[in-house]
């Protein structure tokens, strides 16, 4: 592997760059809580050649917001689930726009 791919991973959200016991610390929480919502299948880490699980930027931006929505209250399952359609919801407001912005040149050389 070269520097410069080695730099291009520093940017990609991702890349599975953290272990558990790093993801944890990062989101002052538990192993165990990474694990919970992998058996909810929120989210899936990669495992390393030792078969460790290691964790992307953007997986642990997930894991943030169900930590933030169990620590108000409401069960992993269904911290779970409301990520998942936050998550989704976000994609499709982002698909939503994309379309407006092609197709918006079209309607002002028609007009």
């Amino acid at each position: 592997m070269t520097a410069e791919n080695s730099l291009r991973r520093l940017d990609d959200d991702d890349y599975p760059a953290y272990t558990m016991g790093r993801a944890a610390e990062m989101l002052g929480t538990t192993p165990a809580f990474l694990r919970a919502l992998g058996e909810a299948r929120l989210i899936t880490p990669l495992r390393s050649e030792g078969g460790h699980r290691r964790y992307s930027r953007y997986q642990l931006k997930i894991a943030a917001r169900a930590r933030e929505l169990v620590d108000q209250g409401t069960p992993v399952e269904a911290a779970c689930r409301i990520v998942i359609l936050e998550d989704q919801l976000e994609e499709a407001r982002r698909i939503n726009e994309e379309h407006r912005a092609a197709v918006e040149p079209r309607r002002t050389a028609d007009a």
